[in-house]
């Protein structure tokens, strides 16, 4: 297990102003110490949901359902813009967003025949979520469930529960439980297609994560402590860390960012990136790569500040990453990021674990 030894945090937020300081709160924050902890979360989770996660994949073989609806959100929601792309690459099954409110607010029923329905959560309580799950099931869709606890409204209204084994989280800002969400949607997708090669992938990503914990970002902190706005550039299975990132960038450290696929952001957003307004591209080794090299290099043409991880490209800033397969490495991009985050949000004088306005259950309707 990776351990932090540090003072106890509430006597070192009170010196914020201080750099000395800062260095010893940005390492005593729940934020910092749950993010720490998500290696073990994914190990932990794949011990005990291997054979559950079988038996749903075969169980999805079985049905072929003829769509997948996910249905989430806020870090959640990005996490299944990462199911998105990975069901649909790897099984070949269109997936699409549900809308809560369709059945929440505007009380429609849908026909959910024949599909997957599956929903994401990390507290499992959140009001329309469970009302969706449970006219999905109503309007004959198969409900699958990643939460945190089996015991939850969620957990009871899904006909299968993969738990996400994240344990507790005191910070309002989730970690662990979206590295954990993740990994859940890595195995039951790997387990659907029977991919080995990912299977075992998934079995390494533990390792790779506390490495990936490890990871010096500091190159990016003068640019993200001193900067008021901040795109966040992703790709493929790539583009829900990007989504992650910058609501990361929001609650915790009160910098206005937005997230972009590099293929979205050329239709309008990029007008606006200009020396003085960076940006933060995150990379993967797939298909996609190439693509965001290409537009880091057109971003530096233009005099414009980038961050890049996962590739090398002149004039930008590099940040370090681990290797490893191509579906496991936004998961690595995560973590980094997480511990960046945690220390920037404390350089710009912020309490990462308790945003303003925030809750860690949000209950809307």
């Amino acid at each position: 297990m990776l351990t932090v030894n540090a003072p106890a945090a509430e006597p070192a937020r009170k010196n914020l102003s201080d750099p000395e300081s800062n260095r010893i709160a940005a390492e005593t924050t729940h934020m910092f110490r749950e993010a720490a902890d998500a290696s073990n979360a994914v190990r932990h989770q794949y011990e005990a949901n291997h054979a559950r996660a079988l038996q749903l994949g075969e169980r999805l073989r079985t049905l072929a359902p003829r769509a997948v609806v996910t249905c989430a959100r806020g870090s959640s929601d990005h996490a299944a813009t990462f199911a998105k792309y990975l069901i649909e690459t790897r099984t070949g099954v269109l997936t699409a967003s549900a809308a809560p409110s369709v059945s929440s607010v505007y009380g429609v029923q849908q026909d959910l025949r024949d599909c997957l329905f599956l929903t994401i959560s990390q507290s499992g309580r959140s009001p329309d979520l469970v009302a969706a799950a449970r006219a999905a099931k109503t309007a004959g869709a198969t409900v699958v469930a990643l939460v945190n606890n089996d015991g939850t409204p969620l957990a009871d209204a899904a006909d299968f529960v993969l738990p996400l084994c994240a344990g507790t989280e005191q910070s309002v800002a989730a970690t662990k439980s979206y590295i954990a969400s993740l990994a859940a949607i890595v195995h039951l997708v790997a387990a659907w297609s029977s991919d080995n090669l990912l299977l075992d992938a998934l079995v390494a990503a533990p390792d790779a994560l506390a490495r990936a914990w490890q990871l010096d970002w500091s190159e990016a902190m003068p640019l993200m402590r001193s900067t008021s706005h901040l795109y966040v550039i992703g790709r493929g299975v790539g583009l829900g860390i990007a989504q992650e990132a910058a609501l990361k960038c929001k609650e915790t450290c009160r910098l206005h960012a937005e997230a972009f696929s590099a293929a979205e952001v050329r239709h309008g957003p990029q007008a606006l990136l200009q020396p003085g307004f960076p940006a933060l591209l995150l990379t993967q080794n797939d298909e996609t790569r190439a693509d965001l090299e290409a537009l880091a290099t057109e971003l530096l043409a233009r005099d414009v500040k980038v961050l890049i991880a996962g590739n090398a490209v002149p004039g930008a800033i590099a940040l370090p990453t681990v290797e490893t397969h191509p579906v496991i490495q936004p998961l690595l991009l995560a973590q980094s990021f997480y511990r960046l985050a945690n220390a920037v949000s404390i350089a710009r004088g912020c309490d990462p674990d308790r945003p303003p306005h925030l809750r860690k259950v949000t209950e809307t309707r």
